[in-house]
């Protein structure tokens, strides 16, 4: 019999799987709405913003590629 009980590596690289993809199995019922909603026109359903600018930047808000830096 061991003395300690044996886990995962202390050193790995995260904790969480890097994309939430990897938490919904391949036949939860979540695809299928995914599927439903891929397939939707938005543009013809009146959705504004469905079409994106040509700018040039980064995709998303502006403010979640922002990093701070420390306070001192």
């Amino acid at each position: 019999m061991k003395r300690f009980v044996e886990g995962e590596d202390r050193l790995q690289g995260a904790l969480l799987p890097h994309c939430l993809d990897d938490y919904v199995t391949e036949n939860n019922p979540v695809r299928v709405i995914e599927a439903f909603i891929d397939e939707l026109d938005l543009a013809t359903l009146g959705f504004d913003g469905v079409v994106p600018e040509t700018t040039r930047r980064r995709p998303g808000h502006e403010g979640r590629f922002r990093v701070d830096s420390p306070r001192r």
